[in-house]
């Protein structure tokens, strides 16, 4: 008989605990900023740290925020900056890294008969890019790659290169380059 009590107790309590739990997720709960979420859209996703920020999540709420300017996104170079400007109403300006937004997009490159298999890229790449395992020999998944140029700089043995990519439609990323100007002398753009 006590062993029924005491069942019956628990699941009462849990009953009556997670009816308020319930209650308190319904009229406690806080809306996300959407201003917020429109600017990590306009954001190139890359995760690289070169705003000053841990991530494109970070940037957005502090330029939501007003504490951090819209000129600070590298690899989103002037197209960003305009699409954020547009966004927020602000004046466009310039970029506070041009030389760095000006580098065409490249992929990190691991040269695999220099690698020594330290996992340091792996742990500094904050897109899961790098494909390895310790004292093996580590790749690059392309297709991963933000370009960001994190994994360079803790590489012992200077085995990770920037490869330039050939933009193509099949390698468009964002932000999406300008239309040839020969589609705009046609009319078409």
């Amino acid at each position: 008989m006590s062993v029924l009590l005491t069942i019956a107790t628990i699941t009462l309590l849990a009953v009556v605990f997670g009816l308020l739990l319930g209650y308190a997720s319904v009229r406690f709960h806080v809306e996300g900023d959407p201003i917020v979420d429109q600017i990590d859209a306009l954001l190139p996703q890359t995760q690289c740290g070169q705003c000053g920020y841990a991530g494109c999540r970070p940037y957005a709420e502090a330029i939501a925020q007003g504490e951090a300017d819209i000129n600070l996104c590298a690899p989103g170079g002037e197209t960003t900056m305009i699409a954020l400007a547009d966004l927020l109403g602000r004046d466009p300006v310039p970029l506070a890294d041009a030389e760095a937004a000006a580098k065409p997009k490249s992929v990190a490159r691991i040269i695999e008969t220099e690698c020594i298999g330290c996992t340091l890229c792996l742990q500094a790449c904050p897109v899961d890019a790098i494909l390895g395992a310790a004292k093996q020999m580590h790749t690059v998944i392309e297709e991963e790659c933000t370009g960001c140029e994190l994994c360079v700089p803790p590489c012992p043995v200077e085995c990770i290169v920037m490869v330039p990519i050939k933009e193509t439609p099949e390698t468009w990323r964002w932000p999406f380059p300008e239309p040839s100007p020969w589609i705009k002398e046609v009319g078409h753009g």
